[in-house]
């Protein structure tokens, strides 16, 4: 069980992982030292984790491979399956396509017409 702190009261050289991050940090596999809990008032307790600065390892560069793949993801997203078009925006997991040929009646689908 990790030591638990209360909201603002961990001690230095601590941090959660986006505090790190922003530090260009990663935790870098060491486990988790602490806990920092808010408490809220109809709900639980929001929890953040802890790791030591000193343990944290440098965050790894991006490669031209790694950019290429983050690339062709984030275009996947864009991608409409029904009409085959990047709309320029990620399509909604909710509607499952772009709002264009969702908005159509389904006689005409795939015959959406993207407005750039």
């Amino acid at each position: 069980m990790a030591t638990v702190y209360r909201w603002r009261l961990a001690p230095e050289g601590l941090a959660t992982r986006r505090q790190l991050r922003a530090m260009g940090l990663r935790p870098g596999g060491q486990e988790v030292v602490a806990e920092v809990h808010r408490p809220r008032r109809r709900r639980g307790p929001l929890v953040a984790y802890l790791y030591r600065i000193d343990h944290a390892r440098p965050v790894r560069p991006m490669t031209p491979a790694r950019t290429a793949a983050l690339a062709a993801a984030m275009r996947a997203r864009r991608t409409c399956p029904n009409c085959r078009v990047d709309v320029g925006y990620c399509i909604p997991r909710s509607l499952g396509m772009c709002v264009p040929c969702h908005d159509t009646p389904a006689s005409s689908e795939g015959n959406c017409r993207v407005l750039a």
